[in-house]
């Protein structure tokens, strides 16, 4: 058992709790409480941690025996030093970053039930989808509860995956992580140096890309998305670029009453991904 912050593992683990590069450099982040850590993919857990008090728990250990994957226990205390909540829950775990290439996202929003696995397995893990393409492209987006409720909306929408830029807030920081719920584990995502790039590619693949904007004219839920479509998302303060929003083939609003200016950019996503689910439905 482990009882001493001085612990390698445990300073590792701290690392990899408050330094991007240190995740990025292993391509290993960290998932804690019972909820997300059962949801952890046993191909991409790398180690597990349990506290004593949560051995304790029968109903924490039949999960934890549920799961069938080895674990190393630490004291209580250690595992609250290294925790990145306020209340730990006593297990956490070491994962691997997935990764999907560009074209995963293509293949998988094209595809629906009976996938055949590619080649990283991503397939597996992922629900059925509609078969035209249903993308978010985020740029620059900064609060990590966005950025993780963007993915857990997502998911419940149906979206084929989420493109973001470099900028965009670290999708494996702690808080990111708490905030997707696992979705994390399940939407397919594509970060890129170059989000103009990234569009373009797209409308060659004759996917209509829409920027939400307050210039729009037309109200969101006017366009026919039954087929392949994209949304870009921008800075929470900034909004987009004047750059990536010229790439839309179209600017879409949303109707807000009162002084309101702007909407949050997880609700906006949230009202543009539930759009097409309901015209695909």
């Amino acid at each position: 058992m482990i009882t001493s912050t001085g612990n390698q593992q445990m300073k590792e683990i701290l690392q990899l709790q408050k330094k991007s590069k240190a995740r990025w450099e292993q391509r290993v982040f960290v998932v804690e409480g019972p909820k997300m850590v059962f949801e952890v993919p046993k191909e991409h857990l790398v180690k597990l941690y349990v506290s004593e008090s949560f051995l304790e728990n029968p109903y924490e250990r039949r999960n934890l025996e549920s799961y069938g994957c080895g674990y190393e226990t630490v004291s209580d205390s250690v595992i609250k030093s290294v925790s990145d909540t306020k209340t730990p829950q006593g297990v956490l775990a070491l994962v691997k970053m997935p990764s999907y290439p560009l074209e995963d996202l293509y293949e998988i929003s094209f595809s629906c039930e009976n996938r055949e696995p590619l080649k990283n397995g991503a397939a597996q893990q992922i629900p059925a989808s509609p078969k035209a393409p249903h993308l978010l492209i985020l740029e620059s987006i900064q609060d990590p509860g966005n950025l993780g409720t963007i993915f857990r909306t997502g998911e419940g929408a149906g979206i084929g995956g989420i493109i973001m830029n470099r900028t965009t807030v670290d999708l494996f920081h702690p808080k990111v992580i708490r905030a997707t719920m696992g979705s994390v584990f399940r939407v397919p995502f594509y970060i890129t140096e170059d989000l103009r790039e990234v569009v373009q590619e797209i409308k060659c693949k004759n996917i209509k890309v829409y920027a939400a904007h307050l210039e729009g004219r037309m109200c969101y839920d006017q366009p026919d998305y039954t087929k392949g479509c994209a949304f870009l998302i921008g800075n929470e303060g900034n909004g987009l670029t004047p750059e990536l929003a010229s790439m839309a083939d179209a600017y879409i609003r949303i109707p807000m009453e009162g002084k309101v200016e702007s909407l949050n950019a997880a609700i906006a996503a949230a009202l543009l991904t539930y759009e097409v689910n309901r015209q695909r439905r």
